[in-house]
């Protein structure tokens, strides 16, 4: 059984971290006797060997605390800024993990971390990782830390700019976080009654927006909420990528449809966030005003609502008993109702969007809401 573990949290932070720390910390620490490293600040802190102390009373007070103790980064080892230059330092990542004579290594984090885990099992490192994403975007898990918790502040903030739409007769625009899936926009437009709901799997027809909000107002509701997705793109601009990419065939060297699919994520990342020319055009199409908040990184803070604590102890707790039956590289997500062990080579470079035949989209449109198409 492993003796002594390593724990790191990387990518964005979002409520519910430093409940998996403390839920993972605890199970190791008072059920199987190991001894706890903390690395600082993701990946970087285990390449530049940065260490904090998770011994006595470091992981008590903090399950309702926002943030992580450990702090957090985005850069991986593979493709890491040293000196001005991106470089592969894998193999520092490798010798810190040794000079600490760990059994295991904890890393908590979305897409970006399952993918940099997965080198690091490949480099002869036993990891285990936990999903967190604000957005709901790792795949193979129901759902992830943090997720409950900006699905319930973004659905507060809607339900309080209901009384200032109705009051004024405005058109109120709410971008919230989900730059390439609408997980987060869908599930608070549902709760909290939006008119329209904007995501980036559908694109949206902006003369079929306006269309259904004019209705609206002939029917005396003089004001219309949409809730946007960062990453939610026209029809108009969809089209003008796939143009884009089919003059771009004759100079095509390997997998056509791999090819299209890249040239594609290039172009909405070049080409996203339309929200401003969204509110422009519908002020146009409508006559009426529109105003925009964009919630931001307000949906990543404050504490996690009692189901993500709920489920990071859960998922860290999990991730304890693996480590002590000899269990590595796997992502402790939840399905079927429970903790699920998954092996990273089934998450790593995957996503998970909205299925368009998903049971919120069907029951957004049998209330009524306008999803764009």
């Amino acid at each position: 059984m492993a003796d002594k573990v390593g724990i790191l949290t990387a990518g964005s932070d979002c409520p519910g971290l430093n409940a998996s720390i403390r839920g993972f910390g605890k199970a190791a620490r008072n059920t199987y006797g190991m001894e706890l490293v903390g690395f600082r600040d993701g990946f970087r802190g285990l390449v530049d060997n940065r260490t904090l102390d998770l011994s006595g009373e470091a992981l008590s007070n903090i399950l309702t605390d926002g943030g992580t103790i450990l702090g957090t980064s985005r850069e991986i080892p593979q493709a890491m800024g040293k000196n001005g230059e991106t470089l592969d330092l894998t193999d520092d990542a490798v010798n810190a993990y040794h000079a600490h004579n760990l059994d295991a290594l904890v890393c908590i984090g979305g897409r970006e971390t399952m993918e940099a885990a997965l080198h690091l099992k490949r480099a002869g490192l036993n990891v285990l990782t936990l999903p967190k994403s604000a957005d709901n975007d790792v795949p193979m898990t129901d759902t992830t830390i943090g997720f409950d918790t900006a699905k319930d502040i973004a659905t507060e903030a809607i339900d309080r700019l209901h009384s200032t739409a109705n009051s004024n007769h405005r058109i109120i625009i709410v971008e919230l976080m989900g730059r390439e899936v609408g997980w987060l926009t869908l599930g608070a437009g549902i709760a909290a009654g939006a008119d329209v709901i904007l995501i980036p799997e559908i694109p949206y027809d902006i003369s079929k927006i306006s269309k259904a909000i004019l209705e609206r107002n002939q029917a005396g509701k003089m004001f219309s909420i949409v809730a946007v997705a960062e990453g939610a793109t026209s029809s108009e601009l969809v089209a003008f990528f796939e143009r884009s990419i089919k003059l771009d065939r004759k100079t095509h060297t390997g997998d056509l449809e791999d090819d299209m699919a890249r040239k594609m994520e290039a172009l909405k990342k070049k080409y996203g966030g339309q929200t401003l020319l969204l509110a422009n055009r519908l002020e146009e199409a409508t006559g009426l005003e529109c105003r925009i908040t964009i919630l931001g990184y307000l949906l990543r803070g404050g504490a996690p609502s009692a189901s993500d604590r709920v489920l990071a102890t859960q998922l860290g707790t999990r991730a304890a008993d693996l480590i002590a039956e000899d269990q590595f590289g796997f992502m402790v997500g939840y399905r079927h109702g429970g903790a699920d062990c998954v092996p990273l080579e089934d998450v790593a470079g995957r996503q998970k969007k909205v299925p368009l035949d998903h049971s919120w989209i069907k029951s957004a449109r049998h209330v009524g809401t306008i999803l764009g198409d």
